[in-house]
């Protein structure tokens, strides 16, 4: 299995949308968007005008995330950016703002079924440090969920686990006040320069 992670470019926004679309296409999907808006923003912008808010941010400088392929099949996505835009994050009254450091967030996985458990989330966790150290971003910051060790269901694990963090290098800073499946959500961070 050849496992390669490239930045989330305009060229490769087909390979996007076929990870965050939704199955039916009147459906809502979040397109990864609802860190990066704010809930008033996320709850205006309707379902179709979705996936073109996620191109805009693919023709950007610097990328919105990462993503993961396997024998050139896309396979995971990894979304990162700067703290600062970041709306969700900027009000959120449970993950505080720690300082005024212009730190990167990474907020989100997506694993398509069939390669989950097979080591697609760490590239993209080494993928999105890798990237952001060559944006020369000062440091990372995470919001994953403390499992303790013990398995969870995917859809609370999409923020990540505490422990792919710190097998990466991060640091606990403060737990949060949020929650996913009723466990502690930590901010950790990861020194960059």
């Amino acid at each position: 299995m050849s496992l390669e992670v490239h930045p989330a470019t305009a060229d490769r926004f087909d390979d996007v949308a076929t990870l965050l679309r939704p199955r039916r296409e009147d459906a809502p999907a979040c397109w990864c968007l609802y860190y990066r808006l704010t809930s008033s923003e996320f709850n205006k912008l309707k379902g179709k005008e979705r996936p073109q808010h996620m191109r805009d941010l693919c023709e950007r400088e610097h990328s919105p995330g990462m993503l993961a392929y396997v024998d050139d099949t896309v396979v995971g996505w990894c979304a990162l950016g700067p703290r600062t835009e970041m709306g969700r994050l900027q009000r959120s009254r449970t993950i505080p703002k720690l300082d005024d450091r212009p730190v990167w967030s990474i907020v989100c996985f997506v694993v398509r079924a069939g390669y989950r458990r097979k080591g697609v989330a760490r590239a993209l966790l080494n993928g999105a440090i890798d990237y952001a150290r060559d944006c020369g971003v000062e440091a990372l910051e995470s919001y994953p969920v403390d499992t303790d060790g013990a398995r969870i269901n995917g859809s609370f694990a999409y923020v990540g686990t505490v422990g792919m963090f710190e097998a990466a290098g991060f640091e606990r800073v403060l737990e949060t006040a949020s929650r996913r499946a009723n466990l502690p959500r930590w901010l950790m961070r990861l020194e960059l320069s």
